[in-house]
C-alpha cells in the first residue's frame, strides 16, 4: 500500500520584492537616494569640464580686455612709461577733440545710409529669390549673395580701391564707353563716402539676406491664400502680410547690421584712409589711431568707452520700440 499522502505539499513561496520592501522599508532606501546624488554629482562636474574652455576664453579674451580698457580710460599711458592717473581728463579731451567729433558724426551717417541700403536690398532679393524659381537658380543665387561675407575685408577693399581707381580702374573705362568723364570716386568727399558705403554694402548685405529668407519660410503658405482672397496681391501682399510677419527677423537684423556698422574699420582704412580730409573717418579708425600711431592708449580706452555706450544706448533704443512696431504670430 502507498504511504503517500492524498495532500501533497506546496513548495514555500518566497516573498516578493514588493513584500519585502514593506516588511523592511529601510532596506532598499538607502542605496537608490545615494547613487542618484552621485550620478547628478557625476553630470555637474562633467558639465563644467565641458564649459571650462568656453568660460576661460571669454574671461580671456572678452571680459578682462572690456575691464582693462574701462579702467586704463582713466589713466595716460603710452606703454614706455607708468600710467597716470587723470581721471575724467581724458573724456573732456576726446569731447573737445574735433577730429573726435567729425568721426562720430561721420560714423552716424555711415550707419543710417549703409544699414538703410542694406537691409533694403538683401529683403528685395530675399523675396525675388523666394519667388517661384528653378530650386537649382535658387541654390545659386543664395550661395553668391553669401560669398562676399566669407571674404577678408582687407582684400576685398585693395581690390575695390583698384577698380575705382581714378586714372586706371575699370569702372571709369565702363563710364568713358558711354561718353561719361573719369570720376573721382576716391579722391573727393562724396565719392569716397559713396565707394566706402558701396563696398561695405555688397560686402556684409549676405548676412541680412540669409536672415530674411529664413523668415520668409517661416510665414505660412494658408496666410498668403487668406490675403489673395481677401484681394492682396503683388506689392500689397508684402505690404500687409511679408513686412508684418517679417518684423522680428528685420529687428534682428537692424540690431546685428547696426552694431557691425557702427565698428566699421577695413574698408574705410585701406580705401581712402579716412580720407581726404576726415570725410571718410570713423570712430573705430580713431581709435586705432590714438593707440598704435600716437601711443595714447587712455584717449583711445577712452573713445572706445564712449563707442560703446552709445552702441548700448542705440540697441536698447532699438527692443523698445520693438514692443510697438515688432509682431509675433
Amino acid at each position: 500500500m502507498s504511504t503517500t499522502s492524498p495532500h501533497r505539499e506546496r513548495p514555500k513561496r518566497t516573498a516578493r520584492p514588493a513584500a519585502k520592501a514593506l516588511a523592511n522599508p529601510g532596506a532598499g532606501r538607502s542605496a537608490g537616494p545615494a547613487t542618484a546624488g552621485s550620478a547628478r554629482h557625476s553630470q555637474r562636474w562633467l558639465a563644467w569640464i565641458f564649459l571650462a574652455p568656453t568660460i576661460l576664453g571669454m574671461g580671456l579674451f572678452t571680459l578682462i580686455p572690456i575691464v582693462a580698457s574701462v579702467v586704463l580710460a582713466f589713466f595716460r599711458w603710452d606703454i614706455i612709461s607708468a600710467p597716470t592717473f587723470v581721471g575724467f581728463d581724458n573724456f573732456s579731451e576726446v569731447v573737445q577733440d574735433p577730429t573726435v567729433r567729425v568721426s562720430f558724426l561721420n560714423t552716424i551717417l555711415f550707419v543710417v545710409v549703409a544699414v538703410a541700403f542694406q537691409l533694403g536690398l538683401a529683403l528685395a532679393l530675399a523675396i525675388m529669390v523666394q519667388e517661384k524659381m528653378p530650386a537649382w537658380l535658387r541654390v545659386f543665387f543664395r550661395s553668391a549673395f553669401f560669398f562676399p561675407l566669407i571674404l577678408s575685408a582687407a582684400s576685398v577693399s585693395i581690390f575695390m580701391r583698384y577698380l575705382f581707381n581714378e586714372q586706371f580702374g575699370v569702372v571709369n573705362w565702363f563710364l568713358s564707353l558711354a561718353g561719361i568723364p573719369a570720376v573721382p570716386w576716391l579722391t573727393t568727399p562724396g565719392g569716397s563716402a559713396a565707394v566706402v558705403i558701396l563696398v561695405y554694402v555688397w560686402q556684409n548685405f549676405g548676412f541680412s539676406f540669409l536672415l530674411f529668407i529664413g523668415g520668409l519660410a517661416s510665414i505660412p503658405v494658408e496666410t498668403y491664400e487668406a490675403a489673395s482672397i481677401d484681394g492682396a496681391t503683388g506689392w500689397r501682399k508684402h505690404l500687409y502680410v511679408t513686412l508684418p510677419l517679417l518684423s522680428p527677423t528685420t529687428l534682428v537684423a537692424s540690431v546685428m547690421a547696426i552694431i557691425s556698422a557702427l565698428q566699421v574699420f577695413d574698408q574705410p582704412y585701406v580705401l581712402t584712409r579716412g580720407g581726404p580730409g576726415d570725410s571718410t573717418r570713423t570712430a573705430v579708425m580713431v581709435i586705432f589711431e590714438s593707440a598704435f600711431q600716437r601711443l595714447e592708449f587712455g584717449q583711445a580706452s577712452a573713445i572706445g568707452v564712449l563707442l560703446t555706450l552709445i552702441i548700448m544706448a542705440i540697441t536698447a533704443a532699438q527692443f523698445r520700440l520693438s514692443k510697438r512696431f515688432v509682431f509675433y504670430q
